[in-house]
């Protein structure tokens, strides 16, 4: 078997090398079962309880309170776009929105099927690269409900501080969610899609406060109804079981790691090691503005665009890889979620000053 390399992709991203080995196992014998995960029924008694497991544990380490809800769905991230406004809109109500990157951008496109949206504030115009101060943007007082994506992929900006409002506070917090500590109930809904930092493509988190299930208008199709899941345990139809059971294999993995608080206290540690050799030169440039900068994703510049794709192909070589920044900005991006070893990011920055050293000039 070849050598695993340090895997700087966005997502899918990379998995802790033990949870992928225990579910190399699973999928062909689970439990000595005689029969692999991804063949049991999902309402068989050791799916199920590998189901309420996933919950627990993502209950115990994020301190998800009773009265909310933990929803196991399909349709990728994307679909909260639609099934948000679906549910706590219609007949022309309002909510406000922040515009700080590609993911909220489309949210907000979606939005507008469904109800007045808002745009309290854009940082389009300085190609996303900065989230807004509370003081920059103000919450219309008859919104739904207020939205913001918590961090920004492909930008690399990321809220220091969430936003405080007295509307219902709904976050898309895909590529940093359990990558830090924060108070689950200040917040009406929080959503997620798995291959981030929680597990593989497939599933997506859904945390919803009990009282939002009954706001869904009439004429809402049923599998798009918040409550038809709540009500049915995420089994309203066949789930995604695999991507179930591997987020419950992470979430053991960062129990075992010191849960959240100590993730954090890693990941705010790999982030500076890349951010302070970036500042400590002008070969490189990072996009995001130094008071918004994600400790997920870390977009950065060369001096030119011949340079960044020799960059990228000489750090493939050595193992470093899935380095090439977003076609909408250009230029190289290290992501580098829960599970990326701290020792990739030490590599990463000894090439780029080796690069630095053999191609100024």
């Amino acid at each position: 078997m070849a050598d695993r390399v340090y895997n700087f992709s966005p997502g899918p991203a990379t998995l802790p090398v033990e949870v992928l080995e225990q579910a190399a196992k699973d999928v062909v014998n689970f439990k000595e079962t005689g029969i692999g995960l991804i063949e049991m029924s999902h309402r068989s008694k050791e799916f199920m309880a590998v189901a309420e497991n996933t919950e627990k544990l993502l209950r115990e380490l994020m301190g998800i309170p009773a009265n909310y809800k933990v929803l196991f769905l399909q349709g990728g991230a994307s679909s909260q776009f639609f099934m948000i406004p679906m549910n706590l809109l219609g007949d022309g109500k309002k909510a406000t929105y922040l515009n700080t990157g590609t993911w909220s951008k489309k949210a907000i496109k979606e939005a507008r099927l469904f109800g007045d949206i808002d745009v309290a504030f854009s940082s389009e115009d300085q190609t996303f690269n900065r989230v807004p101060t509370q003081d920059e943007y103000t919450v219309a007082p008859d919104s739904e409900y207020f939205y913001f994506v918590s961090n920004n992929t492909i930008y690399g900006t990321q809220f220091p501080k969430f936003p405080e409002t007295d509307s219902i506070l709904i976050s898309d917090m895909s590529s940093d969610i359990l990558s830090r500590k924060i108070d689950v109930s200040k917040f009406g809904i929080i959503f997620a899609g798995a291959q981030k930092n929680m597990g593989p493509s497939g599933v997506t988190i859904v945390i919803i406060r009990d009282d939002l299930l009954d706001r869904t208008p009439a004429g809402t199709p049923t599998m798009l109804t918040y409550k038809t899941h709540a009500d049915k345990g995420s089994m309203f139809n066949t789930p995604p079981c695999f991507p179930i059971y591997a987020v419950g294999e992470v979430l053991k993995w960062l129990k075992k790691q010191g849960g959240v608080e100590a993730i954090e206290t890693r990941n705010v540690e790999k982030a500076t090691l890349l951010y302070d050799f970036i500042d400590s030169t002008d070969y490189y440039r990072g996009h995001a503005e130094k008071s918004s900068r994600s400790f997920m994703n870390i977009p950065f510049n060369l001096p030119n665009s011949d340079l960044e794709a020799k960059f990228i192909a000489e750090a493939a070589e050595l193992g470093l890889n899935g380095l090439k920044g977003h076609r909408s900005i250009g230029g190289c991006r290290a992501s580098i979620y829960n599970a990326f070893p701290r020792e990739g990011v030490v590599k990463l920055v000894e090439f780029m000053k080796n690069f630095e050293s053999a191609n100024q000039g």
